[in-house]
């Protein structure tokens, strides 16, 4: 990976450091607001009705576990292929690849069902990813929940082995 050409899409694109990891922008918010009385999901107050942002990921930092409140649609822009970690509702641990690599099982938009614990990494080494995510209803930090490994490990300590991977020893701002 050149780290110039991640710095270029960083410097082009306007991207910022993202909490969970990587770098992210976001580029539309719609017009329109929608409110929990027409959803399955409970909010504080309205939400617009989506929202979409630029996210770039390297191999030497991951998007680390966390969960909305709402649909993320993901979509692969370039750079190498990235693996979005998922464990759902229910507690089945998945992972999905988002490329353009289809017969080694990629594909090119990924969607992570609201209420979903998930993360993300690219797994070449030298390399970056640069995707889009489009949320619905729109993304607001109020409805983003990190979580630390000791948290997860309570819940699902049959996925030991990707909580150690994907999730924060202690939450950055502990």
């Amino acid at each position: 990976m050149s780290l110039d050409k991640v710095k270029d899409w960083v410097e082009a694109l306007g991207l910022e450091a993202h909490p969970e990891g990587g770098f992210y922008k976001q580029t539309y918010v719609s017009g329109e607001n929608i409110t929990d009385n027409e959803l399955s999901v409970s909010f504080d107050g309205k939400r617009k009705l989506y929202s979409s942002i630029y996210f770039l990921l390297t191999d030497e930092n991951i998007s680390h576990f966390h969960r909305l409140k709402s649909d993320e649609l993901w979509y692969f822009h370039g750079g190498s292929s990235l693996t979005v970690h998922v464990i759902t509702e229910a507690g089945k641990y998945e992972q999905h690849k988002l490329g353009l690599n289809l017969e080694e099982g990629e594909r090119p938009q990924v969607l992570v069902p609201k209420n979903s614990i998930f993360g993300s990494s690219v797994d070449t080494p030298d390399s970056y990813a640069l995707v889009g995510c489009m949320v619905s209803p729109g993304f607001e930090f109020k409805d983003f929940e990190m979580f630390s490994q000791a948290e997860l490990m309570k819940k699902y300590p049959e996925h030991e082995k990707i909580i150690r991977k994907m999730a924060y020893e202690v939450l950055p701002d502990e």
